[in-house]
C-alpha cells in the first residue's frame, strides 16, 4: 500500500518539477528559484499576507535569471553559426585554392604542349626551306654546268 501511495504522490511531485524545469528553458537554478516563488506566493495567499517588495525582488531575480540564460543560450547559438561558418569558408577557400592549383597545372602543361608543337612545326619548316635551298641551289649548279658543257 506504501507503495502506492509513494506513485501517487511522487508522480504529481515529478510532473511539478518537470514543468518548472522546462519552464526555465532547461536550467535548474531558474526552476528552483521559480517553484520557490510560487511556492512563497501560495503561502502568502493562505496567509493573507501582501509582501509586495519580498515577491517584487524574488520576481525580479527570476526575470534576470531568466533573462541571463536565454543571452547566454542566444550566444551560445550564434558561436555555433559563426563556427560552423568559418568552416564553410574554410573549405570554399581550399576548394577555390584546388581549383587554381588544377587550372595553373593545366594551363602550364598546355603551355608546354603548345610551345614544343610550335617548335616542331618550326623545325620542320627550316628543313622545308633547307631542303627548297638544296634542291634550288642543285638545280641552278647543273644548270650552269650544262652551260660550260659539264652538263649531263
Amino acid at each position: 500500500m506504501a507503495g502506492r501511495r509513494i506513485v501517487y504522490v511522487g508522480l504529481p511531485v515529478a510532473a511539478i518539477g518537470g514543468y518548472y524545469l522546462y519552464a526555465a528553458g532547461g536550467e535548474p537554478k531558474v526552476a528552483q528559484k521559480k517553484a520557490e516563488h510560487d511556492a512563497e506566493s501560495a503561502k502568502a495567499s493562505l496567509k493573507g499576507q501582501n509582501i509586495s517588495g519580498a515577491e517584487a525582488k524574488k520576481q525580479g531575480e527570476e526575470w534576470a535569471q531568466i533573462a541571463g540564460s536565454k543571452i547566454d543560450h542566444t550566444v551560445d547559438d550564434v558561436r555555433n553559426k559563426v563556427h560552423d561558418a568559418d568552416k564553410t569558408i574554410s573549405a570554399k577557400v581550399s576548394e577555390a585554392e584546388a581549383k587554381f592549383e588544377k587550372l595553373k597545372n593545366n594551363t602550364a602543361s598546355q603551355f608546354d604542349k603548345s610551345k614544343n608543337d610550335t617548335k616542331k612545326e618550326f623545325n620542320q619548316s627550316i628543313d622545308n626551306f633547307d631542303k627548297t635551298v638544296e634542291r634550288k641551289t642543285a638545280e641552278a649548279k647543273s644548270g650552269i654546268s650544262s652551260w660550260f658543257g659539264f652538263g649531263k
